[in-house]
């Protein structure tokens, strides 16, 4: 279990692979103190895309295996920031995409999920 500011427990696994799909769950900025990152929207995207990166690589996949995303931003006017970011990690293979503007639960600029298809071994 992870665990967010003060220590506090988060109840919620990374990711949950099911029928060779890998859902990955909200991923924000959180650094390692559990506090959220500073730097704004730009950072965040990025931290947030590195996290999902490496809980991909757990099941076997990159971001090229993602499917679809989902993305809450806390303000509307970081949609270009976050899209500069957003594309510099997905190129061409663009997965399906929402992205929404939605109060978070934490204070932080960005909350993306992923869900992925396994490669077929």
């Amino acid at each position: 279990m992870k665990t967010g500011a003060g220590g506090q427990a988060l109840p919620f696994c990374q990711a949950t692979v099911a029928n060779g799909f890998v859902f990955v769950s909200g991923q924000v900025a959180l650094g390692d103190t559990g506090e959220v990152i500073a730097g704004g929207v730009v950072a965040q995207t990025h931290h947030c895309i590195k996290s999902i990166i490496a809980i991909l690589e757990k099941a076997g996949c990159t971001l090229q295996d993602a499917v679809k995303v989902n993305v809450w931003l806390d303000d509307a006017r970081d949609f270009q920031a976050f899209n500069r970011v957003y594309a510099s990690y997905f190129q061409d293979a663009l997965p399906a995409r929402a992205c929404v503007r939605s109060s978070l639960m934490v204070d932080a600029k960005v909350e993306i999920e992923a869900i992925a298809l396994q490669p077929q071994r």
